[in-house]
């Protein structure tokens, strides 16, 4: 008996995932899309997933419609009012968010690769560079268990699906003032997991998780857990106040970012 005859469409996470992938594919230049023809692959994506009566998020359908409306301004004459320096390139902004998204997707990458490497190795931590008079009773907080907590919000979040069709872009600067606010306006600790879950996307849990990264670099923060399996926490450590020292403290943060 002949075997069924199967068809195997790609999964992707996101739109900005099938953009990603046939942008990367076919050697496109993502400064320079065209927009008709990845419009036009995009749509033919979205109606083999129809054939299949395979559900199409509502980011799916939202994306569709932005492409449609790129390709749409793209084909009317140029307004001889704005043109020059203030005539803007319909695609900028998708342009903007598919560098955003690709640097994160790598960014997240690289932590699950870390995370492989130190599953299978065990060392003793050097307490001397989390520990202070302060810390005394407390447990060492290591990358992994923060890996570990930033999956086990992932995971919640992918339980519960929701739509969601804002698409508001944050920077890592950005997260790392909000997380700096959030800390000066409590002298308690910050539950990591609140923080993460706050977050309005995947792609902002991301940018929180590189920002909590980047401040424990700086020593701007420290990671605490009072006991073994407990929630961790963020508080200031003992040189936040020098880190962000000065009114363009955080100007300065942005500028390495841009």
């Amino acid at each position: 008996m002949a075997s069924p005859y199967r068809i195997n469409l790609p999964a992707y996470e996101g739109p900005l995932d099938l953009l990603l992938d046939l942008i990367r594919k076919q050697e496109m230049d993502i400064h320079n899309i065209p927009i008709a023809k990845i419009t036009e692959q995009y749509l033919d994506y979205l109606h083999q997933i129809e054939k299949f009566d395979i559900d199409v998020s509502a980011d799916f359908i939202y994306m569709a419609a932005t492409l449609i409306h790129i390709k749409s301004k793209m084909l009317l004459p140029v307004d001889p009012l704005l043109a020059g320096e203030e005539a803007q390139d319909p695609r900028d902004d998708l342009v903007h968010r598919l560098l955003e998204h690709e640097k994160f997707k790598n960014a997240a990458q690289l932590l699950y690769q870390k995370q492989q490497v130190e599953d299978h190795v065990w060392s003793h931590p050097d307490k001397s560079l989390y520990g202070t008079d302060e810390t005394q009773g407390e447990l060492v907080v290591s990358l992994v268990d923060l890996v570990k907590t930033f999956q086990q919000v992932l995971e919640r979040k992918k339980e519960a699906p929701k739509f969601e069709l804002r698409h508001d872009s944050v920077s890592i600067a950005q997260m790392m003032d909000r997380l700096r606010q959030r800390l000066i306006s409590t002298d308690e600790t910050v539950s990591l997991i609140e923080f993460f879950e706050k977050c309005e996307s995947k792609n902002a849990m991301i940018v929180a998780l590189l920002a909590v990264l980047e401040m424990v670099r700086m020593q701007a923060v420290e990671l605490v857990q009072s006991k073994l399996f407990d929630d961790i926490g963020l508080r200031k450590h003992k040189m936040f106040e020098a880190v962000f020292a000065g009114p363009d403290a955080m100007a300065k943060i942005e500028e390495q970012y841009l």
